[in-house]
């Protein structure tokens, strides 16, 4: 996907409420759009981020889950969501725990799937 493309869904990613930084990850761990507001192992991070999806379907077809539409791992005060967008690409956001994770998670499946659309 060309950058031009990429750059919009990252804008609308950050403009969810309660997203503090997010990507747009390939499949295969390669991020290529990004806004991070801190400092992180960017190449570790897009592959920690495809290999949890990855497991996570894994796991949802060992146990017959008709459809994975995000993973969440909850920290203290901060989560990461990852969803898939498309066959090649997810989304991810780190998030504050302040807002209605419902309505994130809602929000972030829908940027998602405008992406699974892009050709």
């Amino acid at each position: 996907m060309l950058k031009w493309k990429i750059s919009p869904f990252i804008d609308k990613n950050r403009s969810i409420e309660g997203v503090e930084a997010c990507a747009l990850v390939s499949r295969n761990g390669i991020i290529a759009g990004k806004y991070f507001d801190r400092e992180l192992n960017e190449p570790w991070f897009g592959a920690l981020l495809a290999t949890i999806l990855a497991s996570s379907e894994s796991i949802g077809g060992i146990i017959t889950m008709k459809f994975l539409e995000s993973v969440a791992i909850r920290l203290q005060d901060t989560s990461v969501m990852i969803a898939g967008a498309g066959e090649n690409f997810l989304i991810a956001a780190i998030l504050k725990d302040r807002d209605d994770p419902q309505k994130v998670h809602n929000q972030m499946l829908s940027v998602g799937k405008t992406i699974g659309e892009v050709k």
